[in-house]
């Protein structure tokens, strides 16, 4: 059987030599490289490497060099149709049928290829002549220079309705041809194709192999209908498989090791990016970016940088390519967000500032995970239940998108562990927060006390709410003004309150689930039992018993601390040697003591 080209590049665009001989040879990350022992020698220093970047393995100790299909083929001893099966069936990718004609139409897509080439020189050399006058004004008013037009191809359609066409004419192409290759516009009607580009600067872009199958063009009229149009989809070109100048990033990406390529929005700021010095810069084509054109860049770095406006419309472009990526997110491929300031784009940023600006834009890029977590905190306000509710469901939904499930747990719980910081920091101000012990004597108290004074009923009514966390409800405030001796109660009940105010809805289980990551087990334990004598009175409304004895545990706890407070002064006195306080305290303590055998009586 014998393959297209085109079904090739795309079998090999999908796999990652890494990823398929990595099952057999051993291998580790050397930069840009992978290295490993030779599988066609015995040796015991590595030899072999792989680039991703380039789609190739090299053995220095055999000098075998191939792809992914060759791999196959010399470590299995596989047919070239064998290999390239396999790696279909991998890739997800459909066989084509055996098709005596495709030899046939591979042929008439290289003719398609050779006449948008030639179109190429055509426009490049309308760009130097007197039709071109007012777009050179414009390229000189952009700061690009002939050298810079030569580089990127640059060139010029005229407004004649078929400049193009008499030219590829008289070198012999058809005009079915030319219309199929995305050059001329046949009308509805039936009438003579015409031009399709006019009257604007032109932009070749190429495939992964840096053929030309396409062009973008940039109006000069003020009057055009639109200011930018691309190539319609052809044999040859697919816009959300290409990113404007590919192949050429890859390679300047591979020269100076970079993470990843910068993504620009647009031609001119790609071409501003690399005149900077920036050369491993790409663009969409003018739609948010696509899973292949990710996947594209993945293939030369695992953190692509993707640079946005910083306003609104920007905001959302970029959302629009985080939730994009957010399902084929994988260890080793994420993005990087940069915020250009102002309102400008890199072309400005760089012709105003200075490359030293963009270096500087680019170095403070965000992580994916950042990006994501700022949208989600700052969508709604978060003063209610159902809000705060609200966010944790959107953030469980959005991690449940992540296909690589261990992946999506470490997502999960970076973000629910910034969501339980953020209302950590709040719950520091909150009313239910004991204060009562912030008073100026506490030293002082803490050391006449005797010890714990109602260990076991404590440890009940917070292993009662661990058991019951949906009485949180009503009992909010009363578990959190709940006096507690102990640290490790009181650790526990905030950690519960805590998760309580992250998810209304919490289980047992998760409560045991979070008291567990935060270290709390030992505590834990001993809720599991915490007295069994201790129990709620019989009723319909266990809430209503738990608030009860709670009541009369913090009562009986004010007057301990009471006679704390009372101890606390006169050790202060005795400290002092004060006898005009020591009388005063005798006759306080005098006094409580008759209430109390009143009260007995």
């Amino acid at each position: 059987m014998r393959f297209g080209e085109e079904f090739l590049d795309e079998l090999k665009s999908r796999l990652r030599p890494s990823d398929v001989i990595g099952r057999s040879v051993k291998l580790r990350r050397q930069g840009r490289e992978f290295a490993g022992l030779s599988p066609f020698n015995q040796e015991k220093t590595p030899s072999f490497f792989v680039n991703d970047e380039k789609g190739f393995y090299h053995c220095f100790s055999s000098g075998k060099h191939g792809d992914v299909i060759s791999f196959l083929q010399e470590t299995e001893g596989l047919s070239f149709v064998e290999a390239v099966e396999r790696l279909a069936a991998e890739a997800g990718l459909e066989m084509p049928r055996a098709d005596p004609q495709e030899a046939a139409r591979s042929e008439k897509r290289k003719g398609l290829r050779d006449w948008v080439a030639e179109a190429a020189r055509y426009y490049a050399a309308e760009l130097t002549r007197v039709r071109g006058r007012h777009a050179r004004q414009y390229l000189a008013g952009r700061e690009l220079s002939e050298a810079v037009w030569a580089e990127f191809g640059l060139g010029y359609a005229s407004s004649q309705r078929a400049g193009l066409k008499d030219h590829l004419l008289q070198m012999g192409a058809k005009p079915a041809e030319l219309v199929e290759a995305g050059l001329l516009i046949q009308p509805d009607d039936n009438g003579a194709p015409f031009d399709r580009f006019r009257d604007r600067i032109m932009f070749p872009i190429a495939d992964v192999q840096g053929r030309i199958t396409a062009f973008g063009a940039r109006a000069l009229s003020t009057d055009a209908k639109a200011k930018y149009l691309n190539s319609p989809e052809t044999t040859l070109f697919h816009k959300g498989k290409t990113l404007y100048r590919y192949a050429n990033a890859r390679k300047a990406a591979a020269q100076k090791h970079a993470k990843g390529l910068i993504v620009a929005e647009g031609y001119m700021d790609v071409i501003a990016l690399v005149k900077a010095g920036f050369d491993h810069a790409v663009a969409p084509l003018g739609t948010a970016l696509t899973e292949d054109q990710l996947a594209l860049l993945w293939r030369v770095g695992p953190e692509p940088i993707l640079c946005f406006d910083g306003d609104a419309a920007g905001k959302r472009a970029a959302f629009r390519a985080l939730d994009r990526a957010l399902p084929v997110l994988e260890p080793g491929r994420t993005l990087n967000f940069a915020w250009l300031p102002d309102g400008l784009d890199p072309d400005d940023l760089i012709r105003k500032k200075g490359a030293a600006a963009m270096e500087d834009v680019l170095v403070s890029a965000e992580p994916l995970v950042d990006v994501l977590w700022q949208r989600e905190w700052s969508l709604e306000p978060l003063k209610t239940p159902e809000q705060r509710a609200g966010l944790s469901a959107r953030l469980r939904n959005i991690t449940d998108q992540i296909v690589h499930k261990e992946l999506a747990a470490l997502y999960r719980r970076e973000l629910f562990d910034r969501l339980a910081e953020k209302f950590v920091k709040r719950r520091r101000t909150d009313p239910w927060r004991n204060t009562k012990r912030d008073s100026p004597s506490i030293e002082l108290r803490d050391k006449v006390r005797k010890g714990q004074k109602n260990p076991a009923e404590q440890r009940f009514l917070v292993s009662w709410i661990v058991q019951n966390p949906a009485a949180l409800e009503t009992l909010d405030e009363a578990f959190a003004e709940l006096v507690l001796d102990d640290p490790g109660l009181d650790a526990v009940r905030n950690a519960v309150l805590d998760l309580w105010l992250l998810n209304p809805s919490i289980d047992r289980g998760a409560i045991t689930s979070h008291l567990t990551q935060v270290k709390l087990t030992e505590q834990l334990a001993l809720l599991e039992n915490p007295s069994s004598a201790i129990q709620l009175p019989e009723t319909d409304n266990p809430s209503k018993a738990w608030l009860e004895v709670a009541e009369e545990l913090n009562a009986r706890a004010g007057a301990e601390e009471e006679h704390a407070a009372l101890e606390a002064k006169l050790l202060e006195s005795l400290l002092g040697d004060d006898p005009k306080s020591l009388l005063q305290i005798s006759a306080a303590r005098r006094s409580r003591d008759d209430d109390q055998s009143n009260g007995e009586r």
